[in-house]
């Protein structure tokens, strides 16, 4: 049984729905708090809930069998909320994935590992998992999907080179993908950030 906190519309009456994945050390209530900053008025919102407040034990940059079998849980939490939202109707298309940390990763890694027509992907500092990038997982095509991943230039958890490698891998596979890096060293959500998701992704 997933453990997940749902707030703003029903799904049923919503039409459109926010899958939001928080950080390590997070929970549901802390990244659906985004929504006091998103322009998320008559989405869905569903939180799915870690156990023990992480995704997986390692950084996201640990070989991925470093990570199992927390990984593969996880990332099977994630489609059965998605079969979830199939099940009440909702399409891909009408589906959007945001994540802030260990959580973006995650989105970013399912999404990579499910391509479709999303309605969007927001990555808050995150990459696509793993030691090195294993292509043969990410095939299919996305169907320029709007992405967004923002993050600093020196990020502690998350190196600029990974971001930019999944930037690339994303494209290739049919992503449009705008990504904002910033000069500073916080690992963090800034308001521009906020400002150009409201203004391209959740008008």
């Amino acid at each position: 049984m997933i453990n997940v906190l749902e707030k703003g519309k029903s799904l049923d009456a919503a039409k459109k729905v926010a899958i939001m994945v928080h950080g390590r050390g997070s929970n549901g209530s802390q990244i659906v708090s985004l929504a006091d900053h998103l322009n998320l008025d008559g989405f869905a919102l569903l939180a799915p809930q870690a156990s023990g407040n992480t995704w997986y034990p390692y950084s996201f940059m640990a070989a991925q069998e470093n990570n199992q079998p927390a990984l593969d849980k996880a990332l099977a939490q994630l489609q059965a909320l998605v079969q979830h939202c199939f099940d009440n109707g909702k399409t891909t298309d009408q589906l959007y994935l945001i994540g802030f940390s260990q959580g973006a990763c995650l989105a970013l890694e399912y999404a990579a590992r499910n391509p479709n027509k999303y309605g969007g992907i927001i990555a808050f500092t995150g990459g696509l998992i793993g030691e090195n990038l294993d292509l043969n997982l990410y095939k299919g095509d996305f169907e320029k999907t709007p992405f967004f991943i923002g993050a600093s230039h020196q990020d502690i958890h998350v190196p600029l080179h990974r971001v930019k490698a999944s930037e690339e891998i994303l494209k290739e596979m049919g992503a449009k993908v705008k990504t904002l890096i910033f000069p500073d060293t916080y690992h963090t959500i800034r308001e521009e950030e906020i400002e150009w998701v409201n203004q391209h992704i959740l008008f």
